[in-house]
């Protein structure tokens, strides 16, 4: 199980007079990702550095795009040590700008690496994080007679009813965990004595506390 941020977020850190605004963006491929940093970039055009990281994609299948840019820092001092944060948290869909105004002190290599880090570690914590948990998204058609009592019961239930639309049928879009769909059949044509099937519409993530 993954995690992504809670919400979009920037946070600003000083070490020894230089600043460290971090900027941190839930994405969803990289070209949205490359808009976030060019953005910044263009609001902070005064910066010494604009240092990236990115994890986006699922890590559970490997289809994963990770990258990271010191952007003229010593090698390995600024976007490795931002990507490995992202990383230890288990974080995907995200991209981290760290943009640093040079205060005239030089931090060598460990101090950069401990304020890059560092100032990701804290946006992070003062955004908050999500679990990204992978659902299957179903749809039941329901008769008009039968729909209230199943919607009651859906919502009673530790299935989660994403939403309703009334026509001909009243359709009801659910959705369960791989390993509860067994279960959520079973439950499904004991509400409705057999009268309404779940037809899978594929693969849906949620993001959840």
């Amino acid at each position: 199980m993954t995690s992504v941020i809670a919400r979009d977020g920037v946070h600003e850190v000083e070490i020894k007079r230089s600043r460290f605004r971090c900027t941190v963006a839930r994405v969803g491929d990289a070209e949205a990702a490359a808009a976030v940093i060019a953005r910044v970039r263009k609001a902070g055009p005064g910066a010494n550095h604009h240092c990236t990281a990115m994890r986006i994609g699922d890590p559970e299948t490997g289809e994963m795009t990770v990258r990271s840019n010191d952007d003229g820092e010593p090698s390995g001092t600024a976007g490795v040590p931002m990507l490995e944060v992202l990383a230890r948290r288990d974080l995907t869909d995200v991209v981290a700008v760290v943009s640093r105004w040079f205060g005239g002190t030089k931090l060598g290599a460990g101090g950069l690496v401990r304020a890059y880090s560092g100032a990701l570690a804290e946006t992070l914590d003062a955004v908050g994080t999500l679990r990204r948990v992978r659902h299957r998204e179903l749809l039941l058609a329901v008769p008009h007679d039968l729909a209230g009592r199943l919607e009651h019961d859906l919502r009673n239930s530790p299935y989660r009813l994403l939403g309703i639309d009334y026509g001909a049928d009243v359709t009801l879009t659910v959705a369960v965990t791989e390993d509860s769909r067994e279960a959520f059949g079973a439950w499904l044509a004991e509400r409705s004595g057999g009268a309404v099937e779940a037809l899978d519409a594929g693969p849906r993530d949620l993001y959840l506390p």
